[in-house]
C-alpha cells in the first residue's frame, strides 16, 4: 500500500462527517479533528494536555464533558479547577442528547491532535515525511510514554488523596468540634501580664490610634450611642475598658456621666492623661494603668461599661474576655453594656483576579514552580477591603453574641451555614465580617461587611486553595468551626468545610 493511500484511509476513518459542537462556544464542526483544532486555536485549550494532567479515564472523561456542558465553564475557569470538582455521579447523565463528545474513545484524543499534522511536521525551511512503518513506530512509542505518564499521574493523585485523608484525620484529632483540647476555659486572665505585654505594646504606637480615630463609622457610632442617649447616662458612673487615647471616656463625660474610670495597660495611657488634662476633664475622668484583671478599682460597681474591644473577625485579640470579666465583677444589676450585641456573618467572593494574583501566582514565578507556597498563603486569612461587585452569594449570619450572657468560651463554636449563589462563576474565598449593635432607646448599629462603608477592621478573607465552580440559584452548604488558638490565647484557629473542601486558617 502506498503512503498516499494510507493517508486517505486514515483520514476516512478519523474524519467521518458528524456535527461536533465546541465545548466552550456555539461553533460546530464536521469532525473531532477540526473541533480539537478549534479548541487549541480559539480557546488556547489542549484537550490532550488536559487529559494527561488530570489522568482522565473513561468515567472521569464522561463526567468532565457533562460538567462542562452543565456548568458552562470557560477554559480559564476550568484550568483553575481540580478533578474533584466534576467527580460526581450526577455528571454521568448526558446534558446534550447523543453528544458526539461522549462517543469518542478517550484513548484516541491525543492521537487525533497529533495525527492532524498528516504524518509530517512543517518548518520554515523543510518538510519531513515519515514512512508508514516509521509513523506506526512513533505512535506506539508515544502511546507507551503516555501510558507511563498516566500511571505516574495516577500514582501522584493517589498519594495526594492519601495525604489529604491523613491531614483530615490529624485535624479531627486536634480540632474535633466535640473536643476543644482543654481550651474551653482558657481566657486572658489565665495568662501572666508579662506574657501578655506584647499585645499591649502594639497599642503603644500612635499610628494604630490614628487609624482607629479616623475610622468615622467606629468612632461616631460610639459617640452617637452615648450622646443621643445622654438622658440614660446623665449622672452615671461608667467604666471604659481599654480606653486608649480616652476618646470614649470623653464622650461619656460629655453625655453627663458624673464619673468615668478609664483602664488601659498600654503606654498610650500616659498620653491619655495629657489629653484629659488638656480638655479639663480630670474632675470626671480617672485613668488607671494596668490590665483590668490585675488591678483594683476605687469603685465597686458601675452603672455602665463601654469598650471598643472588637478585633478582626470580631473575636481576634481576645479582648472580649476582659469585657466579660468587667461585666461579671463590676456591672450593677440592670447596668448597660456598650455595645451589647454583635453578630458574625459570611458571604462568598468570586474575585478570580485576586485568586490568580495571590494564590495561583505561585504556580509560576519567573519560570520557577513555587507551589509549596500556596499552602502558606492560604492558611493565613488576609485583612482587606473587598469589592462588593465580587460578592457572588447571599449572606449567612453564623453567630450572635449577647454580651449580657456570653462567657469566655463563646469563641469556641461550630456553625453550619448556607449560601445561595447569585452569580455563576467561581467561588474563590469566604469573607467574614461582623455587625455591632447598641440596643438603647435611640439604637445605633454599624457593619463591617463589604456592602457597608469601609472601617479599619475591613473584612477577613479566607481564601480557598482551589476555586469551586458555582451556578446561579445553587445552594452551597458548609460549616465553620472557630477555636481559641492552642498556643496563643488571643489568637483563633478557624476551620471552613464547604462541599469537598476543608481548610484550617490561623489568626495569630
Amino acid at each position: 500500500m502506498s503512503e498516499s493511500e494510507s493517508d486517505e484511509d486514515w483520514e476516512e476513518m478519523n474524519d467521518e462527517e458528524q456535527i461536533v459542537q465546541c465545548l466552550f462556544c456555539n461553533s460546530t464542526f464536521n469532525s473531532f479533528n477540526d473541533a480539537l483544532h478549534h479548541l487549541q486555536s480559539s480557546h488556547n485549550f489542549s484537550f490532550a494536555a488536559f487529559k494527561s494532567k488530570h489522568a482522565l479515564d473513561v468515567y472521569s472523561y464522561l463526567k468532565l464533558i457533562n460538567f462542562i456542558r452543565k456548568k458552562k465553564v470557560t477554559p480559564g475557569e476550568l484550568s483553575l479547577l481540580s478533578a474533584k470538582t466534576w467527580d460526581s455521579d450526577e455528571y454521568l447523565t448526558p446534558v446534550v442528547p447523543d453528544d458526539p463528545w461522549l462517543m469518542i474513545d478517550i484513548e484516541e484524543i491525543g492521537d487525533v491532535e497529533m495525527n492532524s499534522n498528516k504524518y509530517h511536521s512543517n518548518s520554515d525551511t523543510e518538510n519531513v515525511t515519515l514512512t508508514e512503518k516509521q509513523f506506526g513506530d512513533l505512535q506506539r512509542t508515544i502511546k507507551s510514554l503516555k501510558a507511563q505518564l498516566e500511571q505516574k499521574d495516577i500514582a501522584c493523585l493517589l498519594a495526594k488523596q492519601q495525604i489529604e485523608e491523613m491531614t483530615k484525620k490529624a485535624q479531627k484529632l486536634v480540632f474535633d468540634e466535640d473536643d476543644v483540647i482543654n481550651t474551653k476555659n482558657r481566657c486572658v486572665k489565665d495568662i501572666g501580664t508579662n506574657c501578655d505585654q506584647g499585645y499591649f505594646n502594639t497599642y503603644s504606637h500612635f499610628a494604630i490610634h490614628h487609624e482607629m480615630l479616623t475610622d468615622k463609622i467606629r468612632t461616631e457610632s460610639y459617640r452617637d450611642a452615648l450622646l443621643t442617649n445622654s438622658h440614660i447616662f446623665n449622672g452615671c458612673v461608667m467604666l471604659d475598658v481599654g480606653c486608649g487615647t480616652g476618646i470614649l471616656s470623653m464622650f461619656a463625660a460629655k453625655s453627663g456621666c458624673k464619673k468615668v474610670i478609664s483602664v488601659d495597660q498600654s503606654d498610650i495611657l500616659y498620653h491619655a492623661m495629657d489629653i484629659v488634662r488638656e480638655n479639663n476633664l480630670t474632675d470626671i475622668i480617672t485613668l488607671k494603668k494596668g490590665r483590668l484583671e490585675n488591678i483594683e478599682l476605687e469603685i465597686d460597681k458601675f452603672d455602665a461599661i463601654v469598650s471598643e474591644w472588637m478585633g478582626y473577625f470580631l473575636l481576634f485579640e481576645g479582648m472580649l474576655d476582659s469585657v466579660i470579666y468587667a461585666r461579671d465583677h463590676y456591672l450593677k444589676p440592670g447596668g448597660k453594656l456598650l455595645p451589647n450585641r454583635c453578630t458574625i456573618s459570611l458571604v462568598g467572593s468570586g474575585d478570580t483576579k485576586r485568586y490568580i494574583d495571590l494564590v495561583d501566582y505561585w504556580s509560576n514565578v519567573y519560570g520557577f514552580k513555587m507551589s509549596c507556597m500556596k499552602a502558606e498563603v492560604v492558611r493565613e486569612p488576609s485583612i482587606e477591603i473587598c469589592n462588593s461587585k465580587d460578592i457572588v452569594t447571599s449572606v449567612a449570619e453564623i453567630q450572635s453574641f449577647d454580651l449580657y450572657k456570653v462567657q469566655t468560651d463563646c469563641v469556641n463554636f461550630s456553625a453550619p451555614f448556607s449560601l445561595t449563589v447569585k452569580k455563576s462563576g467561581s467561588l474563590t474565598a469566604i469573607i467574614g465580617y461582623f455587625d455591632v449593635f447598641f440596643d438603647l432607646e435611640n439604637p445605633v448599629h454599624f457593619s463591617t461587611g463589604p456592602h457597608a462603608t469601609p472601617t479599619h477592621w475591613k473584612q477577613t478573607v479566607f481564601s480557598l486553595s482551589e476555586p469551586i465552580c458555582i451556578t446561579e440559584g445553587e445552594t452551597i452548604t458548609g460549616k465553620l468551626i472557630c477555636r481559641r488558638h492552642v498556643k496563643d490565647v488571643r489568637g483563633l484557629i478557624v476551620t471552613i468545610q464547604i462541599k469537598d473542601f476543608s481548610q484550617v486558617y490561623y489568626l495569630d
